[in-house]
């Protein structure tokens, strides 16, 4: 499979692709949705390295495999273009960038309150982060809310995370409305045979590390290893990309652990909305928060452990799946599931809007930031980053 796609395409440079990648990299603001329109701009229009419709399917395989939507998809073609190790410098150039600066601001509280400068003057990031979940819950809703099923899922994600504020509700809700999907269907032959030679070790890998790190977890008590251990679970138990993940690290990170804050939660996922690259790339920020009692060494080490944790399990899962995509994406059974499980995954994200508004408070100035912020974001007049600026601006002037 992978040989007939690189005789079908000429061989690309290396550093010629991975110049382009950065440029994507740098480019891309506002989460998966707004990525896909870099990479058909640079990558399908510029330079060709595949075809729009190949782009698309490589949406749809990514969109419903746990882990970050847009990083694997860019991730599957460099290893369309070079293999594994073209794949590897492909997510290394891509998400590094975003990371650097998010573990950089995950010592922005140390660093205001040094030059005796109010952290109050970021208060007005959290209302504004609620506006863009709020806008990410109606885009996705609109997409995957196609039949009185999947609006029924919809609402039960939403209910049941609502009433239950645990770490595993959620990948326990994503897997029930995969399966109410597939035994509400009218579809026949939903699991036909279809011939595939995937590489085992990827997979292999993936489960190891998954159960090792549980194991350790027991018998060894040290941060670096359980914030590894709690990102890498974030990173195989949400499908759809960062806004999904947001509610089930707010509950683990902030309610259960208490490594934060919600303000100072709320205010790292404002700042990431404005910076380009990967939205997972917020977990070097929490990470790094969770592990400054061990001072700046320990802080960036846990900003690195966190962001090595969410991504792994995604980068393993779609070294695994792309090479056999063409099989596996046949399987009607497959997906129908997807379609309850996004549905659900839709509910998660619009009850975390409700959900992180009330820890915000809802005074009038929120909810103007609030309003304002979904009004630009609808209208498009603004970019996001200039969003986040316009935020701050607001919180230490006023």
């Amino acid at each position: 499979m992978i040989l007939l796609m690189q005789d079908v395409y000429p061989k690309v440079h290396r550093l010629s692709f991975l110049k382009d990648v950065l440029i994507c990299s740098l480019g891309a603001y506002g989460g998966p949705e707004a990525h896909y329109g870099v990479f058909t701009d640079q990558m399908v229009v510029k330079k060709q390295y595949l075809t729009e419709e190949e782009l698309v399917e490589l949406i749809a395989l990514t969109g419903v495999l746990p882990g970050p939507s847009s990083t694997q998809t860019i991730i599957a073609i460099g290893y369309k273009i070079g293999g594994p190790v073209l794949a590897i410098l492909t997510f290394l150039v891509w998400a590094m960038p975003a990371i650097l600066i998010m573990t950089a601001l995950s010592f922005m509280y140390v660093f205001l309150s040094r030059i005796n400068l109010d952290a109050d003057g970021l208060r007005y990031i959290a209302p504004m982060a609620v506006g863009f979940i709020a806008v990410a819950a109606f885009r996705i809703g609109r997409k995957v809310i196609k039949n009185t099923m999947t609006a029924l899922l919809f609402v039960l994600g939403a209910v049941v995370t609502y009433l239950i504020r645990s770490a595993w509700v959620f990948p326990v809700v994503l897997l029930a409305g995969g399966v109410i999907a597939v035994l509400s269907t009218k579809e026949k032959q939903l699991w036909q045979r279809s011939r595939i030679r995937p590489s085992w070790l990827y997979l292999a890998l993936f489960a190891g590390i998954a159960i090792g790190t549980i194991l350790l977890v027991q018998w060894f008590d040290h941060r670096l290893l359980t914030l590894f251990d709690r990102f890498y679970r974030f990173g195989y138990l949400v499908i759809g990309g960062g806004q999904v993940v947001i509610p089930y690290m707010y509950t683990d990170l902030v309610h259960v652990q208490g490594y934060m804050t919600t303000q100072e939660f709320l205010t790292g996922f404002g700042i990431v909305q404005g910076i380009p690259g990967p939205m997972f790339s917020f977990s070097a920020y929490a990470g790094g928060l969770a592990s400054r009692s061990g001072g700046v060494l320990m802080q960036i080490l846990g900003a690195l452990a966190a962001a090595t944790g969410i991504f792994l399990p995604g980068i393993l899962l779609i070294f695994f799946v792309y090479p056999i995509w063409e099989s596996l994406k046949q399987i009607k059974g497959i997906r129908v599931s997807l379609s309850g499980i996004t549905a659900v995954a839709g509910g998660l994200i619009a009850i975390a809007a409700v959900i992180l508004m009330t820890a915000s408070g809802f005074s009038f100035d929120n909810i103007l930031v609030l309003l304002v912020t979904v009004g630009l974001l609808v209208t498009k007049k603004i970019p996001a980053p200039f969003i986040v600026l316009l935020t701050l601006l607001a919180g230490f002037l006023l």
